[in-house]
């Protein structure tokens, strides 16, 4: 006989296109081991409109979100909404799945979140975006904490900054359009028919000067040597559509590794679709 096993409750804070991507995919029945409870967003009307797609609640505070208990959050807004509800989602007892992961390059922040799901026994999943790999990059900078601990005879609380022993970088080009609106634009992208540089720096400066375009930057910052430490480059790319990611990780000695994952989207449909991933995984009998 099968056990029948209990739908967990899902919630969704966002309603334009990557939240529509959620509640499409539970739709279609690839998010079959959840029950979706409500939507939250900042236009009633639009909240309302992909409420009755997944037939549930519309919600115009956290607190209505909340009032039914959702086991998970799906985070498909802003840095805003990350750091003004992540921390009260976590305390009310619902994991959240994060696509906005820049706001954790506020590592003040960061901690805080990361306390208020221990204390409350949740959970923060960073969704992958536009990229993956994280499996990797998350093993080769443990190689580097490893190589760190050995060298200095420091214990994993003690070892801190991962410098000299992990260099990360995640360099990104652009078509110019999508700069547009940003402090790092230039006019003359939009004319010039060669390739020019847009940003280099950390991936803190990054996401200060570009809140809505280097999540991605953060979530691998994250996965390798913080956000301090990780080296962003944006390239501008006459006439190219999309984004293209290429992510490295690279420790030396005797262990010597260098992990690179290479990413290309025409569309930001992958990081609703990731999301979506990441639920089926936290459930899935089998987790990759």
């Amino acid at each position: 006989m099968t056990k029948a096993t209990t739908k967990k409750k899902l919630a969704v804070l966002g309603n334009g296109f990557l939240a529509g991507i959620i509640v499409e995919a539970y739709n279609k029945g690839l998010l079959e081991e959840y029950e979706l409870t409500g939507i939250l967003g900042r236009t009633k009307e639009k909240t309302e409109a992909l409420a009755e797609k997944g037939g549930c609640r519309p919600c115009s505070t956290l607190e209505e979100l909340l009032e039914d208990k959702p086991d998970y959050v799906a985070e498909a807004a802003s840095v805003k909404s990350i750091k003004d509800y992540a921390k009260n989602i976590l305390c009310q007892g619902a994991s959240l799945v994060v696509l906005s992961i820049g706001a954790f390059a506020d590592q003040e922040f960061y901690e805080q979140a990361k306390n208020c799901a221990m204390e409350h026994g949740t959970r923060i999943y960073l969704a992958s975006g536009a990229v993956g790999g994280f499996d990797v990059l998350r093993t080769t900078s443990l190689m580097a904490l490893a190589q760190k601990m050995k060298a200095e005879g420091l214990s994993a609380s003690e070892a801190g900054s991962l410098d000299g022993y992990l260099t990360a970088g995640i360099s990104t080009r652009k078509g110019p359009a999508s700069l547009m609106g940003t402090p790092v634009f230039k006019d003359y992208f939009m004319t010039d028919p060669e390739e020019a540089a847009a940003f280099s720096g950390s991936a803190k400066e990054a996401i200060g000067l570009l809140p809505t375009k280097v999540n991605v930057a953060v979530a691998s910052s994250l996965a390798t040597a913080g956000p301090d430490e990780t080296t962003v480059d944006i390239t501008s790319v006459p006439g190219m559509a999309g984004d293209d990611h290429k992510i490295t990780a690279k420790i030396g000695g005797p262990d010597e590794v260098e992990a690179v994952v290479d990413i290309y989207s025409r569309t930001s449909a992958i990081a609703g679709w990731s999301t979506v991933a990441v639920l089926r995984n936290i459930l899935s009998p089998v987790v990759f």
